[in-house]
């Protein structure tokens, strides 16, 4: 019998609206991607992932409140160390290793407040009781670079999990886990596709993020989306703008209505 995985990946608030809007469009048409065997979420992902496998309904996942508003901690970036952690993600010449080591040093070092407020504001986004088996949310540990990847059977709290795996490094603070503080996943990976392998279809939902990581998705079972010109224009230049998630979500429904999908 053949196997589906849906991964989902990095792309800030604007991320997990086009992600929404995608899934729902592609049911309108009959297409649901939210009943794959693996769903794996990153960063942006981890939050869509997390709702469409507790709801297995894309409707139902994107009614839930998801942009951030006046209830939620403010964004307090570190404008310091936050450009030398992109920097250092875009060098090519690091061992990815080293690279994430010292993103996490940075991100250990930000002063971006308490993970505490970020933690009660995702848990009201997760009404979700207990892990939704098919999904596997990524991290990275920021004080040794390990990437991880959690699900079900890990033992780790969904709603840190999902938290650590979107907390960007100098934007948002690393989220404890177990004794560590973890990063986003998308420090290692855009989409961390290649956890997929061994599935016979993948469908990978990659908003685009200039400054993350683009791996060759050159694998003939994969299937990447990405926004279009529509879309693109509706998310604009900050990622993180939440006063854009019903122009980026009707975008992305029209996108994925028209998607045609093999």
């Amino acid at each position: 019998m053949e196997s589906s995985a849906l991964v989902l990946g990095a792309g800030g608030i604007t991320g997990v609206a086009w992600q929404l809007g995608i899934l729902v469009g592609l049911a309108d048409q009959g297409v649901d991607l939210g009943q794959a065997d693996l769903i794996l979420g990153t960063s942006a992902g981890a939050m869509t992932g997390a709702l469409v496998a507790a709801f297995r309904d894309p409707r139902v996942a994107a009614a839930i409140e998801a942009p951030l508003g006046p209830g939620d901690p403010p964004l307090k970036a570190d404008w310091d160390r936050g450009p030398i952690a992109f920097g250092l993600l875009q060098d090519e010449t690091l061992d990815p290793a080293e690279m994430r080591r010292r993103i996490g040093a940075l991100a250990l070092e930000a002063e971006v407040g308490p993970p505490e407020p970020w933690l009660e504001a995702f848990a009201r986004r997760l009404p979700v009781e207990g892990w939704p088996r098919p999904l596997v949310v990524t991290a990275v540990d920021a004080a040794t670079g390990e990437p991880v990847a959690w699900d079900a059977d890990s033992g780790v709290p969904l709603v840190p999990a999902v938290t650590a795996s979107c907390a960007v490094p100098c934007i948002f603070p690393p989220i404890p886990v177990d004794g560590s503080r973890y990063m986003d996943g998308g420090v290692r990976s855009r989409t961390n596709a290649d956890l997929a392998a061994g599935h016979d279809t993948v469908y990978v939902l990659a908003p685009r993020m200039p400054l993350m990581q683009r791996e060759a998705l050159t694998d003939p079972t994969v299937t990447l989306i990405e926004p279009d010109d529509e879309a693109m224009d509706a998310i604009g230049g900050n990622v993180f703008d939440a006063g854009r998630w019903e122009q980026v979500m009707a975008a992305a429904e029209r996108q994925g209505r028209g998607l045609r999908l093999q």
